[in-house]
């Protein structure tokens, strides 16, 4: 009997008993289309359609003289999926508990027909050539730092504190000195022959990277990445990734995943914030996409930040990451401002913050940092300072600008007839000030001086360097050309009062990152912060913040020193998995787990049915079982999936099944 042709392939499906490989035979009028890599389409006979999937490898079927059905078409002759694309994927699924698919769905785009023509009608990019004027300016910004150059040149992992200071470039542009930085790592990359991968948080600093990358680079080497792009742009710039040909890509948190030309460089920017945490499952963060990755492509690994979050931190610790950081360290000039003796204890700027701004909008901006956006964020009872809630849905009111009606921050209803259900009292205070209110109070108090707001409704990239005060939210800073001439940070213990594991080094991150918008020498005030964050923000020494956190965090056993997975769904399928991942990992006491403990509907995670209330529960592991117990939930997954398939009825319409997992889940407070 002829041996037949089979392409084994990886459906595009979201249920968890799918995520393996599949056998198709391959017709003869296909044979020569089908090839590793390739869109195509596949019949599913348990579901009785045809659905899209990606041919992982061709070969030639086994002995055994069983059924195959074939394959219905290819879709597209482009090969989107890389040998190297799918091992990533496997590996990042088989950590988190999740499915192959998910993660691929957020690395590769869908296909636009017209820009995959043009792309395949052009001519194949060459190899960019960066000349010795861009290549000696590379080698003079990164001298300063022989350990940095050191991790780059042997394709080391290293994490990296960036000066904190703006730095302007040729072009009169002003960046952060850490964009600069991180270019000239990917100019030298790319100088070698090999591909870098910068990957930040957000649009404000790619635009940062793409202008130290300009004139640097080729202009057709530098490859941006992001979800504002529309769908033909980003397909194309996929296409370009997938080129025999190195390149420069700068992108949010996907981008980890780049199927690029021989991976010389990954650089990751501020890992601690939480756009680069995956909200779509299997919810991988970049960081640990990015350590897998190194060790499957042996490339370069940068961490780069203003602050070291407690995860690099543990890396640093035991050896696995380098600390590459200059041996010292600029830091801005930290002042504790506090409300001095004689001053009003409500007063939200102490004098002497009051008086460096006002002294230093004589030369320039000055930036003020504030928690919320909006005018009054929070409102109370006036007479018993009751929390004001929506009487139809209960949540916070808060008011959109000085004598407006209280308004729902959930449904918007505007509460006009509102009544404390404590006090029956029918007046409201501000209790917080957002962005606005404090522009407001500001504008009163410097009245001849313009105020720029800056947040999330008011974006702001960049601001001249004339006199000028910049409210704005944490992390909506623009940058000041020339660096702001003071910098005070308010709202901090509002800040510290968060209900959060991580808030301590989420607060130093944040104004970390504000300080190092200041001019050199210029002063940053932070107002009414003590103990161990403003002492490190002072001292800047945020690595030995972090240290001190894990040691708090070890005894405790909890994360990062741990690894915690949240399990969600019905009680009964919540009791069958965690019996299964005790019998799977013997060494687990009760005292790791957590719950199960009753979940609100308010907080239940879309796309599970119970056949009774929710229930959740925290399962905190060692790093060493991690195999061991991410198999474990992935197999309770698959059972759960094929018992609600067995039994259509206990299902509800949209719902995929009765088990939701998330493995290292960002916060404990979910």
């Amino acid at each position: 009997m002829t041996a037949r042709h089979v392409a084994r392939v990886l459906v595009d499906s979201p249920l968890p008993q799918l995520d393996r490989l599949f056998d198709y035979a391959i017709p003869d009028e296909l044979r020569s289309a089908v090839r590793p890599g390739v869109r195509v389409r596949v019949p599913l006979r348990s579901a009785g359609r045809v659905i899209d999937a990606l041919v992982v490898e061709v070969g030639e079927a086994d002995a055994a003289d069983r059924p195959l059905s074939d394959v219905e078409a290819v879709v597209s002759p482009t090969e989107v999926l890389t040998p190297g694309l799918y091992a990533l994927a496997r590996r990042a699924a088989d950590r988190a508990a999740g499915s192959a698919t998910d993660i691929l769905r957020l690395a590769i785009p869908k296909r636009m027909v017209r820009a995959e023509k043009a792309w395949m009608a052009a001519e194949p990019p060459a190899a960019p050539d960066v000349d010795a004027q861009s290549r000696g300016w590379a080698d003079s910004r990164l001298a300063p730092y022989p350990a940095l150059i050191d991790c780059l040149d042997h394709r080391g992992r290293g994490a990296f504190d960036a000066p904190p200071e703006p730095a302007r470039l040729e072009t009169r542009a002003t960046v952060g000195a850490w964009a600069v930085l991180i270019a000239a790592a990917a100019v030298r990359t790319l100088a070698a022959g090999r591909s870098a991968i910068l990957v930040v948080p957000d649009h404000r600093d790619q635009a940062q990277l793409e202008a130290a990358l300009a004139g640097r680079a080729p202009a057709d080497a530098i490859i941006r990445n992001d979800a504002r792009q529309t769908s033909p742009a980003r397909y194309s710039a996929f296409l370009r990734m997938l080129a025999s040909s190195p390149c420069i890509v700068v992108g949010n948190r996907s981008s980890v995943y780049a199927p690029v030309h021989r991976l010389g460089l990954i650089a990751l920017w501020d890992d601690g914030d939480p756009l680069l945490a995956e909200p779509l499952s299997p919810g991988v963060h970049a960081r640990d996409a990015a350590l897998i990755r190194q060790e499957l492509d042996d490339c370069a690994l940068i961490f780069a930040g203003h602050t070291r979050t407690t995860d690099i931190e543990r890396l640093v610790g035991l050896g696995f990451v380098r600390d590459v950081s200059a041996a010292r360290r600029a830091s801005p000039r930290v002042v504790l401002s506090a409300t001095k003796e004689g001053e009003s204890r409500g007063a939200r700027v102490p004098s002497a913050a009051f008086a460096a701004a006002r002294e230093a909008l004589k030369t320039g901006p000055v930036l003020v940092q504030v928690a919320r956006p909006g005018y009054a964020p929070v409102l109370v009872c006036a007479d018993c300072r009751t929390p004001a809630r929506c009487a139809h849905c209960g949540g916070p009111l808060h008011a959109a600008r000085r004598g407006a009606a209280p308004e729902c921050a959930w449904c918007g209803r505007v509460a006009t007839a509102w009544v404390c259900p404590k006090c029956a009292s029918v007046r409201v205070r501000m209790a917080s000030s957002g962005s606005e209110r404090t522009a407001d109070e500001l504008g009163r108090a410097f009245p001849d001086t313009r105020i720029i707001v800056a947040d999330g409704e008011h974006p702001v990239l960049h601001v001249e360097d004339r006199p000028a005060l910049v409210v704005a939210t944490r992390g909506a800073e623009p940058i000041a050309d020339g660096g702001y001439r003071a910098v005070v940070l308010l709202d901090g213990d509002r800040m510290l009062q968060s209900e959060d594991l991580r808030i301590g080094e989420s607060c130093l991150r944040w104004w970390s990152n504000a300080a190092a918008l200041a001019a050199p020498g210029s002063p940053v005030h932070l107002v009414g912060v003590t103990g161990p964050v403003a002492r490190a923000l002072a001292t800047w020494t945020q690595p030995a913040y972090a240290r001190a956190e894990l040691a708090d965090r070890a005894p405790l056993r909890m994360p990062p020193t741990v690894r915690v997975a949240a399990l969600e769904g019905s009680r009964r399928a919540l009791e069958t998995a965690l019996s299964a991942l005790r019998d799977a990992v013997p060494t687990l006491d009760d005292e790791a787990v957590l719950g199960p403990v009753a979940v609100s509907p308010a907080t239940r995670q879309p796309g599970v049915t119970t056949d009774g209330d929710a229930v959740r529960a925290l399962v905190r592991f060692d790093y060493a079982h991690g195999a061991a117990v991410a198999g474990s939930l992935r197999g309770s997954l698959v059972a759960d999936a094929l018992r609600v398939r067995r039994n259509p009825k206990s299902r509800t319409p949209g719902a995929r099944n009765t088990l939701r997992v998330r493995v290292d889940v960002p916060d404990l407070d979910l």
